[in-house]
């Protein structure tokens, strides 16, 4: 099944052929069509199965369809995600997906300037893609209104159980009408993220679960080298010649780290 053949706008689909869409993953496959039925979701998919894409392309179609213009009355969609750099991912998507449509996306997090946010709420928007502390400021504020909000997605939840935003979601449901959709989407399922599911989706809501074709725990070899300071961007270089085949992952400390190390291997 393509894309093409789906009941969106052609608009949207002209995003997707840009974008290089063409077929849904299965995640897509299973939860747009239920998600463009205004049903509850719960979701398990690891990063990279094209999680984002499944809930921001039926989340685009129904604001585009029901919006005249491109003039905002207010927040309509509230994505909530774990931290800044999943939020600027996500946004950057929403984003893409949306040109040319009359839906207006946008992200906020720390580590940033409050008064650019302030003044693109102000403008107005219908998707809010937000880190929970951020968003909490802004609402304090007033400079965000959850009035209009039908549709709530807590993408990575099992990492907003691990760092402690239970009472913060929970927070934000008490401020939505009674009436919403509520898109929940985890990469790992434990008795504690069934229960944070449970207490947030409807008792009717769907359950997916798709399962890694490539399953990391039996893939990844494990060892430990010794390596000097000086040496390390030497010896990270040679690994990855003597392994053009490998997909590698390089974690550092910090993100200034993290250009450092990328420009050394470019």
């Amino acid at each position: 099944m393509k894309f093409d053949t789906y009941h969106i706008s052609s608009t949207l689909k002209r995003n997707l052929s840009g974008l290089g869409f063409k077929r849904p993953t299965d995640i897509q496959y299973k939860a747009i069509p239920s998600i463009m039925k205004g049903e509850d979701v719960l979701a398990i998919a690891q990063t990279g199965t094209g999680k984002t894409a499944a809930f921001a392309i039926p989340i685009i179609d129904k604001i585009h369809r029901t919006k005249k213009s491109k003039q905002s009355w207010g927040i309509k969609c509230i994505i909530m995600v774990p931290t800044r750099e999943l939020a600027a991912q996500i946004g950057s998507v929403f984003n893409g997906l949306s040109k040319h449509t009359r839906v207006k996306a946008f992200a906020v997090y720390g580590g940033v300037e409050q008064d650019p946010q302030i003044k693109k709420l102000s403008d107005g928007i219908d998707v809010l893609v937000a880190t929970p502390g951020r968003m909490f400021d802004l609402i304090s504020q007033g400079a965000i209104n959850l009035k209009r909000v039908d549709t709530l997605v807590l993408d990575e939840a099992d990492q907003m159980l691990d760092l402690g935003f239970i009472k913060d979601i929970s927070a934000v449901k008490k401020k939505l009408f009674q009436k919403h959709q509520t898109l929940f989407f985890s990469a790992t399922i434990n008795k504690e993220i069934k229960k944070l599911a449970f207490s947030q989706v409807k008792s009717s809501a769907i359950r997916i679960q798709i399962s890694p074709e490539d399953p990391v725990s039996k893939n990844v070899t494990h060892f430990v080298m010794s390596v000097e300071m000086d040496d390390k961007r030497f010896f990270l270089r040679r690994f990855i010649n003597d392994n053009p085949k490998a997909r590698i992952i390089v974690f550092v400390r910090t993100r200034v780290r993290a250009e450092r190390v990328a420009k050394a291997l470019e």
